[in-house]
């Protein structure tokens, strides 16, 4: 009778080991910080909630996906690199460019002659707006007029070149995804 009380405790010893062990096991590894999820888009989400509406602008493109960039008031090397992955970007979503607009926003300030070089579209940028484009980065903002990928500033054209690509590739898939044409 002690070997058959032994070996129900055993197997119920293991049951609970099964159950338990692999709660145990991912609060460890959360805890720890060692799971990094499954994000396959290479720019900085967005929140939700930031739209053009939220931030008092009018979406001058309403059925076209965008690519925003802030002219600063003085186009240095880093400027020039940004509008040349800018329009290369856009070229390289070959059939699926009539769907993305690329739209410069421009200030009182903005050093207009880097544009001679370019064939963008131009706006007025709103001071609500602005602060979304601080330090030279790239926005997505979809038909609906959400902001929704943001692409830092980065230094040195392989950089830039390599953020190009990843601009590309998240553009791809949020045009295959988006059921909003």
């Amino acid at each position: 009778m002690n070997s058959q009380s032994k070996s129900k405790h055993k197997i119920l010893g293991l049951l609970l080991l099964a159950f338990i062990a692999p709660v145990v096991i991912a609060k460890l590894v959360l805890s720890l910080n060692l799971y990094h999820g499954g994000a396959t888009n290479h720019g900085e989400l967005i929140s939700p909630e930031t739209s053009y509406t939220s931030l008092g602008v009018e979406n001058t493109n309403p059925k076209e996906w965008q690519l925003l960039y802030l002219l600063p008031a003085h186009c240095d090397e880093t400027c020039r690199e940004r509008l040349y992955i800018l329009r290369q970007s856009h070229t390289a979503l070959g059939p699926d460019q009539v769907r993305v607009e690329p739209l410069i926003l421009t200030h009182p300030d903005s050093d207009l002659n880097a544009l001679k070089d370019f064939n963008f579209n131009t706006h007025t940028v709103n001071p609500a707006l602005s602060h979304w484009l601080d330090e030279q980065q790239l926005i997505i903002v979809d038909p609906l007029g959400s902001l929704v990928l943001r692409y830092p500033q980065v230094q040195g054209r392989e950089a830039h070149l390599a953020q190009g690509k990843a601009l590309i590739a998240d553009l791809r898939k949020l045009l295959k995804l988006s059921r909003v044409d």
